[in-house]
């Protein structure tokens, strides 16, 4: 059964995206392959052309690159971070982040808006990092994006889906990839959220925090898979309050 995650016309068999902020460059080949990651993140300051150490040479041929414009505050700053991005050869794919509160680090859905729009003129494949607003979904879509990446919980809390209900909404009604980014903290959280029916899965802290990174980036691989799998079988009836056998009980004993 073919069942491909397509954003912006672009195929990928893989649904687990890897945010690669907080890796050391030299984990970043192992921990990409370990996952079967075919779509990672970078931020614009890591990929220094010319410099000592640069993050492009850390990955894998074939990988495409999702420059994300962190540290961006309005629309403008991240518009301008894309432009670079583009120009140091990571393509048109780019992940807006724009967030001005500096304690909780909530991404600001209204300049994101702004730069969707401003960036899907220039011919970017824009997926946008957000609080789940059904309605601010509504806008991203209506302003271009390829796709929308809800928070699960704020940004390295490892804390899990603490968003769970409003993503189920955009799961249901926005008519693009839903990608749960942000948050997610273990591989069952990570599973969970595909088995709402989620496109796709982003993890970073909680994979850079693991004991064994590489082995911790293949077990959100399986969880993913997993989730997937059991989302297109269509997950079994839930009881309230009533048990039934899985087997008759009394059939046997009737002659």
């Amino acid at each position: 059964m073919s069942d491909k995650l397509v954003i912006g016309g672009h195929e990928f068999q893989s649904r687990f995206i890897l945010g690669s902020g907080k890796f050391s460059l030299e984990m970043t080949d192992k921990v990409i392959k370990n996952g079967g990651v075919e779509m990672a993140t970078l931020a614009i300051r890591r990929a220094n052309a010319g410099g000592e150490e640069n993050i492009l040479d850390y990955m894998p041929k074939g990988i495409t690159l999702l420059p994300n414009t962190s540290g961006a505050r309005t629309a403008k700053e991240a518009l301008r971070i894309a432009r670079l991005a583009r120009e140091l050869g990571c393509g048109d794919f780019v992940k807006v982040e724009v967030i001005r509160d500096s304690k909780y680090l909530m991404p600001d859905n209204y300049e994101t808006i702004k730069a969707t729009e401003l960036m899907a003129k220039e011919g970017f494949i824009v997926m946008p990092y957000m609080y789940p607003d059904l309605n601010v979904a509504r806008e991203l879509v209506d302003a271009g994006a390829a796709a929308v990446m809800p928070l699960g919980a704020p940004i390295g809390s490892n804390k899990g889906l603490m968003t769970k209900e409003f993503i189920k909404m955009l799961v249901e009604e926005i008519d693009l990839p839903i990608i749960v980014d942000a948050g997610i903290g273990r591989p069952s959280q990570a599973c969970e959220a595909m088995e709402m029916g989620v496109d796709a899965v982003m993890a970073n802290t909680a994979i850079a925090t693991a004991n064994d990174v590489g082995l911790m980036a293949q077990a959100f691989k399986k969880a993913i898979e997993a989730g997937r799998e059991a989302y297109l079988a269509g997950l079994g009836r839930v009881l309230n309050f009533k048990a039934e056998a899985s087997s008759p009980l009394t059939g046997f004993l009737e002659d």
